[in-house]
């Protein structure tokens, strides 16, 4: 195909696309923050993706626009389709995962199951909120924020005060995102693919386990998800597609209460990390997917490769040496494993990496995946 895609953000999403892209004989090109992020083997330009001179130059040289995060301010996005370039997923879209308080809005007039909620501009305002939910909730900053960032539980109306006063502070009226504390049993996430022109595909419905506010571990599909379960995690999601008109990748993050509810906790219209498995658990992978999608052209089958797939984040990796340097050790002991590192420094609590494993036996598989994502850690 003589068909360019341009990657706006260097992360380990743009660089789990190449291969896909390279498969699929699609030049891909990346805008990247910095030198040496996870995707230069794709960055043709390093630059910020707020200056909106950097943005449009960038997309001067591609035939789409997509995304490895969704910060881009709406401002330049809207200019880009204004000028004619197709960005997927585009701007009325992005919005409802940029502002956590406008999604909840879109997604409670879509009539879909979330938390109940309210937007406070001060303490007073989250001191009613906690008076009705027996002093305990949950407060999120609506913009930004990600890995558990931005978001803290609290029981008193002025837990949140330096927040209020930093909204206070940028003069744009800003308020806070409080939802009542859900008592749940587990985390799940249902990922979609839309085309522009309709066509949906949706992969199992996966559970995420999370360690401080950071995903450890999937497992797909979620364990005794058949039925029931799954017929609600796939209509949330298709609902959700249609409703805010997604284009590419959705993951749409869910709880699975201790009363029986399924609600909808976060959005990520991107590539995302509960998708990572389905590189060889699936037939075809969120990545490649992406891609299928942004470009508008029909989508892959998404049947699974083996009964179970699990996937172990590594987090940190090694304090002194480089994560190659335990690949023999790693190869050795765990040959069905399949190591994916995203070429970033060691760090405590950084996504440097993650690892998969599928089989027949859940237990077994997640032993593997999680014993060959260990000798990378310290």
């Amino acid at each position: 195909m003589n068909t360019t895609v341009g990657v706006i953000g260097g992360g380990q999403l743009a660089r789990m696309m190449i291969p896909a892209a390279v498969n699929l004989g699609i030049r891909i090109r990346v805008l990247a923050e910095n030198e040496g992020m996870s995707a230069d083997l794709a960055a043709v330009q390093v630059g910020d993706y707020r200056d909106r001179d950097v943005v449009l130059a960038f997309a001067d040289t591609v035939d789409v626009v997509t995304f490895d995060h969704e910060h881009v301010p709406q401002g330049i996005l809207r200019e880009l389709v204004a000028r004619g370039v197709a960005v997927h997923p585009g701007p009325d879209a992005l919005l409802f995962a940029q502002d956590k308080l406008l999604m909840r809005q879109r997604l409670s007039e879509l009539g879909l199951p979330v938390p109940d909620w309210a937007r406070v501009e001060n303490a007073a305002e989250l001191g009613v909120f906690l008076a009705s939910h027996n002093s305990r909730a949950v407060v999120k900053t609506a913009r930004g924020g990600y890995d558990g960032k931005g978001v803290r539980l609290v029981t008193h109306e002025h837990e949140a005060d330096d927040w209020f006063a930093a909204l206070a502070e940028d003069g744009n009226d800003g308020a806070l995102l409080v939802e009542e504390l859900v008592e749940f049993r587990r985390e799940l996430a249902q990922l979609v693919a839309r085309r522009p022109s309709g066509q949906i595909a949706l992969w199992p419905v996966v559970e995420t386990v999370q360690q401080g506010g950071v995903c450890a571990e999937v497992i797909a599909p979620a364990p005794q998800s058949e039925g029931r379960l799954a017929r609600a995690a796939a209509d949330i999601a298709v609902r959700i597609a249609e409703g805010i008109g997604a284009t590419g990748m959705l993951a749409v993050e869910l709880f699975e209460t201790t009363d029986e509810r399924i609600l909808v906790n976060e959005l990520a219209m991107r590539p995302h990390n509960s998708g990572h498995w389905s590189i060889e658990g699936s037939t075809t992978s969120q990545f490649e997917q992406h891609l299928r999608a942004v470009l508008d052209l029909p989508l892959g089958a998404t049947d699974v490769r083996d009964p179970w797939t699990v996937m172990v984040n590594i987090l940190g990796g090694p304090a002194s040496e480089p994560l190659s340097a335990r690949y023999p050790a790693a190869f050795e002991a765990y040959p069905a494993a399949k190591v994916h590192t995203y070429g970033k420094d060691p760090r405590p609590g950084r996504k440097v990496g993650h690892v998969t494993v599928g089989g027949d036996d859940l237990d077994l598989v997640a032993y593997q995946a999680r014993a060959a994502a260990a000798v990378f850690q310290d």
